[in-house]
């Protein structure tokens, strides 16, 4: 019989105790502790980290009785007991009553559950400090932290001055686990994102950061295997359900809710609250993209104007960790789980791109609607209204479409990236309605603005300012970006396109079969 789905559990005890679904991750977590120290890994939201941070409570707490019938069951000391504090910094009250206030409460709260005499110590660290010695006269403590960076993410994009005094009251307070560190026996924090060094954890240079090692890549979210093995009879009902095969079904799946990887050579996982929402909802939905809005993400890249983020290369620098005085962008997409590593060439750059279908499509919304002028769920009628158009080579169609589209654009856009923003609109809404597109396609010796391709037709873009819709045509032909498509076997039409900047429209446009 299959047990119950975890939706929205985080209680490890509660999990087992209640018979609900625990996918088994014990042996990681048995890796991991073999080596008393202070470990730290970074994984988007929603991803399983806290209950990660829950097993290794349970773990040493000696709760043998929760882990029954798992890996580490029969290799784990059970008589190892260690005082445990665990602090989570998500739901403590922070954005209201500020951080030193939620931790003082936090502490204190810790500290009469422990049956310890209350601190007389005024500030964090000292009080901090006071509990880690107070336990540690039993044995040697463990100290599990969960959602780290929770007070410094909170305020990104909303009050940078508060991210910053959050930033500062933090490294304070985890320079007291390296002051401590002979009255500890395992330290594990977790959180979204990774701070350079210098940024929080400069006082905490013992920290050992699994974020991207291979043996660690797969220890959060589901394997293909893990999805397989844990979730057949929910597979069986659903693949009935929707009248697919088991086949099918799985492909499915796994284009809309896996392809997460964390190391270059590693095995890709699924997001694990999208495919538990997926087996008890039973279709194929935005699950974790839903669970929360990238908002200041989205400012950012309007900000920095970039749309066209699939399929880069960068150092690992770019990405792996920021600074909160130099926010990179794709250092937060990858951190936050809308980017992914999908490889790395031979000259160490990785490639990052979306995980899947499901981060991809509701990206494309945000982008759409932030550079696009499309209005608030309208992104996939306007694309399904496109495709019907192109695939009907009705180009008067095409246009009245883009005009409409181009008419929501806010002014502001047009004035600080004129010719951008309508080049990425167009790309943002031809992706999105699943036609393949290209952008800037390089050609032999010039570069075609867009290239939009059809079962049965090419269409090559060019788009012009304040000039007219035969020069971009011309262009078109003069560059002769149309032959490289003839071994198609397709018919290529070239397709010029003029804005003005005085409507802030377009103004005139022109097709020609190209042959």
């Amino acid at each position: 019989m299959s047990k119950n789905l975890p939706l929205g559990l985080q209680d490890f005890r509660k999990i087992i105790e209640n018979d609900f679904k625990y996918i088994d991750k014990t042996e990681y977590i048995y890796q991991m502790v073999s080596q008393p120290g202070a470990y730290f890994l970074s994984r988007p939201r929603r991803f399983g980290k806290s209950i990660t941070v829950a097993v290794l409570q349970e773990l040493y707490s000696g709760s043998k009785e929760l882990f029954k019938g798992l890996w580490i069951e029969d290799k784990w000391d059970w008589s190892r007991k260690h005082p445990v504090i665990r602090l989570s910094f998500t739901g403590i009250g922070f954005a209201e009553s500020g951080l030193p206030k939620a931790l003082h409460y936090q502490l204190d709260k810790r500290i009469r559950e422990h049956g310890l005499p209350p601190a007389t110590e005024a500030n964090l660290s000292a009080k901090f400090e006071y509990l880690i010695q107070e336990l540690g006269k039993v044995n040697k403590v463990v100290v599990l932290i969960d959602e780290y960076d929770a007070p410094i993410i909170h305020f990104l994009g909303k009050d940078v001055a508060k991210a910053y005094e959050n930033r500062e009251i933090l490294r304070e307070f985890y320079t007291v686990l390296k002051n401590n560190d002979p009255a500890l026996e395992f330290v594990f924090i977790t959180g979204v994102s990774k701070f350079s060094k210098v940024g929080i954890f400069s006082g905490l240079n013992n920290l050992t950061d699994l974020t991207m090692r291979a043996d660690f890549a797969t220890m959060l979210g589901y394997t293909q295997a893990e999805l397989e093995s844990n979730f057949a009879e929910e597979i069986e009902a659903v693949s009935i359900q929707l009248k697919m095969t088991r086949t099918e079904l799985l492909d499915k799946i796994r284009l809309w809710y896996n392809g997460y990887r964390f190391e270059e050579s590693a095995e890709t996982v699924y997001n694990p609250v999208s495919c538990n929402l997926f087996f008890y909802e039973r279709k194929f939905e935005n699950f974790w993209f839903a669970t929360g809005t990238p908002t200041f993400l989205i400012n950012l890249l309007k900000q920095e104007s970039l749309y066209d983020i699939e399929h880069q290369e960068h150092a690992q620098l770019d990405f792996d960790s920021f600074d909160l005085e130099d926010l990179k962008a794709y250092g937060l997409l990858y951190q936050t789980g809308y980017l992914t590593i999908k490889s790395r060439s031979e000259f160490g750059l990785y490639i990052l791109d979306y995980p899947n279908n499901e981060v991809k499509n509701s990206m494309y919304a945000y982008l759409l609607e932030a550079f696009g002028g499309v209005r608030k769920g309208q992104g996939l009628v306007v694309a399904i209204h496109l495709e019907r158009a192109f695939y009907a080579n009705d180009l008067e169609q095409v246009i009245r479409i883009l005009q409409a589209m181009f008419k929501g654009l806010p002014h502001l856009l047009h004035e600080k990236y004129p010719e951008k923003f309508y080049h990425a609109a167009i790309h943002l809404l031809f992706n999105y309605m699943g036609l393949r597109v290209q952008s800037e396609v390089m050609m032999s010796d010039a570069r075609a603005d867009c290239v939009v391709e059809t079962d049965t037709r090419v269409y090559i873009l060019e788009f012009k300012l304040d000039k007219s819709a035969k020069v971009a045509l011309d262009q078109i032909k003069l560059k002769k970006y149309h032959q490289a498509y003839w071994e198609k076997g397709k018919k290529v039409m070239g397709l010029g396109v003029n804005f003005s900047s005085e409507t802030k429209n377009i103004e005139d446009w022109v097709a020609e079969e190209l042959g």
